[in-house]
């Protein structure tokens, strides 16, 4: 039993509970965060997309440039790179950061998001593009013979890569709670990522992508991939005051359309979100400490479920989810920086210890 962790790269101080306006890349900012990263022990770190935002190759360049240990996710939408340029660039970023790249695909969780780049595919032609998108990849990665694609979505001619992954490929990573994201990243991915649910019903979505992968013939199965947003303190009282806190000034920013979702935002169209949104009608806290109002705060844009506690509440709450069978757990806060430190000082290294210890006892129970 291992685990991983990820983090989230962001590129100036601003944060959602003091958003900054328009802000721009912040160079020194970002080089302290992703050192930082390194430093205290993550594996990962996700460079997230939005149609608005960086590009996630430039920045992640810059982090493998500045970092030695930690590995690059690029967040990639089919819609925004051609796949053999995609296999090029990643490949190249791959070579550059002595094989630390990971690809995570997004489908596209929002008619409206998608459109602003000219996507104007239904949910279901997007995952089939997915779908040979991926398969394009990994024979661009592959293939020592020019190829041919005659697909739905891509078709080309005699196309020739030289440009090769350190390794051989780039681990894919895809995420959602849709059937058509079961389907394809059972099927596919490498990685599986899905938010932070209650135990019971993370459970329920690995399954469906184990049985996916079966069902599609695999002899593996993905990595499973679970992220939250920890509220950390000394102790679970203190956390609990520091939590409503953060919850305040998050429904504050929101009133002000000064958060992620404003008030007048619609109702997500992600599946994923509508999941967040409904457990979140049942309680506040689910499990050990799952906390859910900041969910509604804003809208479940996004990873938003909280852990909120001690460290060793977190630390415990976290291994609850490795020992359902999460691989990698993401955990990013609200101050994101400071956040970042306090994990890796408090949260991760008694994770490991934990696991240590099953590991320990297992040896002994053989």
């Amino acid at each position: 039993m291992s685990a991983e962790f990820i983090s989230i790269t962001f590129t100036n101080p601003s944060t959602e509970l003091n958003p900054v306006p328009q802000p721009s890349i912040d160079p020194k900012f970002l080089v302290r965060y992703a050192r930082s990263l390194d430093d205290y022990g993550f594996n990962y770190t996700l460079i997230p997309y939005d149609s608005s935002s960086f590009d996630p190759f430039t920045i992640g360049a810059t982090v493998a440039a500045n970092t030695k240990n930690i590995k690059i996710i690029i967040a990639l939408r089919p819609n925004t790179i051609y796949p053999t340029v995609a296999a090029k660039a990643l490949a190249t970023l791959d070579q550059l950061s002595e094989g630390r790249v990971v690809v995570h695909f997004i489908a596209g969780g929002s008619d409206v998001e998608q459109a602003r780049e000219g996507d104007f595919l239904t949910k279901e032609q997007r995952y089939e593009r997915l779908e040979e998108y991926i398969h394009i990849l990994r024979r661009a990665w592959q293939s020592s013979e020019p190829f041919d694609f005659d697909g739905r979505y891509y078709q080309f001619k005699q196309f020739s890569n030289q440009v090769r992954p350190v390794n051989g490929t780039v681990p894919v990573s895809v995420g959602g709670s849709s059937d058509e994201a079961y389907r394809i990243g059972g099927s596919l991915a490498d990685i599986f990522g899905l938010w932070g649910e209650p135990l019971a019903e993370t459970k329920d979505q690995i399954d469906r992508i184990y049985t996916e992968a079966k069902r599609a013939g695999r002899k593996d199965r993905p990595r499973i991939w679970v992220t939250f947003r920890p509220i950390v303190a000394e102790t679970d009282e203190l956390a609990w005051a520091k939590a409503h806190r953060v919850l305040d000034a998050l429904n504050e920013n929101r009133a002000k359309g000064l958060g992620k979702a404003p008030v007048s935002a619609p109702p997500p169209q992600n599946v994923g979100s509508q999941r967040l949104l409904e457990i979140a009608k049942r309680g506040e806290v689910q499990d050990r400490a799952l906390w859910y109002p900041t969910v509604t705060a804003t809208n479940a844009r996004g990873a938003s479920t909280a852990l909120v506690g001690s460290p060793q509440t977190i630390a415990d709450s976290i291994l609850d989810y490795i020992d359902l069978g999460a691989d990698l757990i993401s955990i990013r806060g609200y101050d994101n920086l400071n956040d970042a430190i306090d994990y890796g000082r408090y949260i991760l290294p008694l994770v490991r210890a934990g696991l240590k210890e099953r590991a320990e006892a297992q040896r002994d129970v053989a």
